[in-house]
């Protein structure tokens, strides 16, 4: 079993297809997928799929490229959305300074508001974060997450990053990246992290693994990250898969 713990299956790339992109999921032995909404369109896409497949849950929250567009009603529509059975988890969010759509301080003040929020509703967070590590440790630190933990989605960091995270009670999430030839960190540090702290995803459809590198990504491809995983490790598929989903649906709180 496999499960593939951030997607994107709500955005346009799949508009055409995603009866057979599910298909494919399935036959790879996937049996469960998170999707990520990140603001109005997207939420609303994700609620609309756990209905239509059981396998589907969503996690909500506000992208922080787009922090400057979210109002106080977002965020209570938001909070609305997680009495909703197949809400399992707030975010993506987070903060990212590669883009400079939303200003550093409104991205902070919107991350800052969601976390408080997931603990209101205790819900984990999925954190997004892209050039701003110093200050995501910081502000998780700082609004106490670690009461709801969470995941650190598609993580590059060091192991000393890792370890702060796991400390506030966050799961170590790897995607496509740790499968490409030049990813020495993140090869480097998949093998220190403690299985129990582990989870897989495809943050589809961007970050396509090698072998399809390049291509739309998919939820049947999370195999190849737990191939990579289990090749590093040096132990069996089998094993990063069976533990990698006991892992999600625990965080989650999944029982079937």
């Amino acid at each position: 079993m496999l499960f593939d713990t951030h997607a994107h299956l709500n955005a346009v790339q799949y508009e055409e297809d995603i009866v057979e992109v599910i298909q494919r999921a399935k036959d790879e032995n996937v049996t469960h997928i998170v999707v990520v909404g990140f603001d109005k369109d997207t939420i609303t896409k994700a609620m609309e799929l756990t209905e239509q497949y059981e396998m589907i849950y969503a996690a909500i929250g506000w992208h922080p490229v787009d922090a400057v567009d979210m109002t106080d009603e977002d965020l209570a529509w938001i909070k609305e959305l997680t009495s909703h059975p197949k809400v399992v988890a707030i975010g993506e969010m987070g903060l990212d300074y590669y883009w400079d759509k939303s200003p550093k301080d409104v991205q902070k003040e919107v991350f800052r508001k969601q976390i408080q929020l997931a603990k209101e509703v205790q819900l984990p967070i999925i954190i997004h974060n892209r050039d701003a590590t110093e200050d995501v440790v910081k502000i998780l630190k700082e609004e106490k997450a670690s009461e709801v933990g969470g995941i650190m989605h598609c993580f590059t960091g060091s192991l000393e990053i890792a370890k702060q995270c796991m400390e506030m009670n966050f799961y170590i999430s790897y995607g496509g990246p740790v499968t490409f030839k030049n990813a020495k960190k993140p090869k480097e540090v998949v093998k220190e992290i403690p299985m129990e702290r582990l989870l897989i995803e495809t943050d589809c459809p961007y970050l396509t693994p090698h072998p399809f590198r390049g291509k739309r990504n998919e939820p049947s491809y999370v195999k190849y990250v737990a191939e990579q995983i289990a090749e590093l490790r040096g132990i069996s598929y089998e094993e990063v898969a069976e533990k990698t989903s006991d892992n999600a649906k625990k965080l989650f709180g999944i029982t079937r």
